[in-house]
């Protein structure tokens, strides 16, 4: 018996593969995390960017205080080649006025090295990544937000958010779901009290976005819109001072090329590279064939647990330059000021 868990589908089709050994173009990786377990491997992952024509990371730690510390002078050694940012420290955050501390941290952490906020990640309870503690009950818009996102502005900090979850998640995992293969491992249990629903937490970011003009964010996973794009299209036509990664979205948005191509040249100014999936070769060749070439109707396995198929955009030269690096580096410039 073969059950859907054990699905492997080998393409049947005789058409054209392109194999891309590195990006056509340099690349700067918005959204990574702290994937080496030594500092060998973080050399090792050096060579890998070297290898792939990636020149800089940005490692997402979500962290302050120690942690924060200790993976600053982890990456140290390579200072031009990777960016660590931080998180906010939500400690007493039931308490008024907590948010005294939380912004001496943030000052602290930005001249220990921070030139960035995030991940921060809110799946439906608040602003649970980052660490040690989480913001249980804080969303984006909280008014009790504002004075860290306004000192981000101050700073010249970006900030990334991870808002909700892909469509998918919020489906029943039953015969009519259309990302079944993953949905019952992933799905969201919108039964405990409190959460909020998939389009809320986008509103939650739209009211971040809209009540501090001057702080640039970043919304991770093209916003969790992969199933309805015009949703981030229209926060992209209105809010200036937001941008989005396309980080571990790649099997979401791959299966509807035509549709997707035409969004990414669209908002060309307005979206960067993302991985968010480790440092494999293998991880990064993938995702350089998906944007670049023309490829129809093949599987990555390893990244990806779908029925469905994956699909080449051939973005055209300008749109693969902005999105690589150019608005990275818009970005990154800017945080330096």
């Amino acid at each position: 018996m073969i059950t859907l868990s054990s699905f492997r589908p080998v393409s049947i089709y005789k058409i054209p593969q392109t194999s891309i050994a590195k990006a056509k173009y340099p690349v700067i990786d918005f959204h990574s995390h702290d994937y080496p377990k030594t500092d060998a491997d973080v050399e090792v992952w050096v060579k890998r960017m070297d290898e792939m024509n990636i020149e800089k990371t940005l490692i997402l730690t979500y962290s302050t205080g120690a942690r924060f510390d200790s993976l600053v002078d982890k990456y140290a050694p390579y200072k031009d080649r990777f960016e660590v940012w931080c998180g906010f420290d939500y400690t007493g955050h039931e308490i008024p006025g907590w948010q005294k501390h939380a912004l001496a941290e943030l000052e602290r952490c930005h001249q220990k090295g921070a030139r960035g906020v995030g991940e921060l990640g809110d799946k439906g309870l608040g602003e649970l990544y980052s660490m040690p503690t989480p913001g249980y009950g804080l969303h984006m818009d909280d008014p009790a937000m504002k004075p860290l996102l306004e000192k981000c502005a101050e700073l010249h900090m970006p900030v990334s958010i991870h808002v909700a979850e892909d469509q998918w998640m919020y489906e029943k995992p039953d015969s009519t779901n259309d990302g079944l293969m993953n949905a019952a491992t992933w799905k969201v249990d919108m039964n405990k009290p409190g959460i909020l629903t998939h389009d809320q937490l986008v509103k939650t970011l739209e009211n971040a976005v809209k009540n501090n003009p001057a702080t640039t964010f970043i919304a991770c996973h093209l916003a969790n819109t992969n199933a309805d794009l015009s949703m981030l299209g229209k926060l992209f036509d209105t809010y200036p001072n937001l941008y989005a990664d396309i980080a571990a979205r790649f099997g979401e948005f791959s299966p509807i090329p035509r549709y997707t191509k035409a969004f990414f040249e669209k908002y060309a100014d307005k979206i960067v590279y993302g991985t968010d999936m480790g440092f494999d070769k293998s991880m990064y060749q993938t995702t350089f064939r998906i944007l670049e070439s023309a490829d129809e109707h093949f599987y990555d396995h390893q990244l990806f647990s779908y029925h469905w198929a994956l699909y080449g955009l051939s973005l055209n030269n300008a749109t693969l330059k902005k999105i690589y690096s150019g608005n990275g580096r818009k970005i990154l410039n800017h945080s330096k000021k």
